[in-house]
């Protein structure tokens, strides 16, 4: 019984780490004396698909998940083990090690588009604040 729970709590941390988007950012753009002001919507809608190519989100996100799901496992396994429980251990470690792997991955990818996105707008001419 406690190993189908741990098992069902592994697998929806692995699906919500894998289920990770971009914050939803937008820089803020200065119109004053921008050459291209009547640009800026384009521009941003643009770029936010680039940025978003270029940031590979979810990609990372399940790779992180992945491989820390792995690397949990074999130490919960491990651990686990010391208490006459390794399967026990080893699920654990992978829910705690997918989980925290797909989020650091995520947020390294959602940086990556923040700096693709200011650099897309900057390098189309705008004034970006943010």
């Amino acid at each position: 019984m406690l190993a189908q729970r741990i098992a069902l709590l592994s697998l929806v941390a692995l699906i919500f780490s894998g289920c990770a988007v971009h914050s939803g950012y937008r820089p803020t753009v200065d119109p004053y004396g921008d050459p291209r002001a009547d640009r800026i919507s384009q521009d941003l809608y643009e770029c936010d698909g680039l940025a978003y190519q270029a940031s590979r989100v979810e990609e990372e996100s399940v790779r992180g998940a992945i491989v820390g799901g792995g690397i949990g496992m074999i130490g919960g396994a491990i651990l686990g083990s010391l208490s006459g429980r390794p399967v026990q251990g080893a699920m654990f470690g992978a829910t705690a090690g997918g989980l925290t792997g797909g989020v650091s991955q995520g947020v390294n990818a959602d940086q990556r588009f923040i700096n693709a996105y200011r650099n897309c707008m900057r390098n189309r001419g705008h004034n970006v604040i943010d």
